[in-house]
């Protein structure tokens, strides 16, 4: 028998051809991680703009916790007078909160950050409310996923999780 016949001969590439694999090869895992750092550098930045109010709104020891009364609403900002729950912080004439946060009337739980007259919604809607920057930077990173990286389900994952907080965000306000 013949060994040509069981065996095939493997073809020898030119050392140009190999280089140019490699460089091909190379520019491609370049891309992924490329694109893998600036996905995460859209998460990382969502959940730093976020956690500057959600930790207001999280935190069960948070000081200067109350309800606020939204009298008047001018640009982006809603202010009202402000009434402590407990006695920790003193009643305050006017506090402001996001224009998004409350509708004008309406008597809302805050906490209000240390050392300003800037209010922060506490619970549901309130935390809800303030990882709204994440959920957008969700769906930004779901774009750079899928396009620059290739990985759908994985961007179908994360600009869906994206979507549900902010419609979450929307219905608990």
């Amino acid at each position: 028998m013949p060994r040509s016949s069981t065996r095939t001969r493997s073809v020898r590439r030119s050392r140009t051809r190999r280089v140019g694999e490699s460089a091909y090869g190379a520019l491609l895992v370049a891309r992924v991680g490329l694109m893998g750092l600036l996905a995460a550098l859209l998460l990382v930045a969502g959940v730093w703009t976020s956690w500057q109010t959600a930790q207001y709104a999280m935190l069960v020891k948070a000081r200067g916790r109350g309800t606020m009364t939204v009298s008047a609403c001018a640009g982006e900002r809603c202010t009202g007078p402000y009434v402590p729950a407990s006695g920790d912080t003193r009643r305050l004439a006017k506090v402001s909160i996001a224009e998004g946060a409350a509708d004008k009337g309406a008597r809302v739980k805050v906490t209000v950050k240390p050392g300003t007259t800037h209010a922060v919604r506490t619970g549901a809607a309130g935390i809800l409310h303030a990882w709204v920057p994440f959920a957008g930077s969700l769906l930004l990173a779901a774009l750079v996923v899928a396009g620059g990286m290739r990985l759908r389900r994985t961007a179908w994952v994360m600009g869906l999780l994206g979507a549900v907080l902010l419609g979450a965000a929307f219905a608990a306000l």
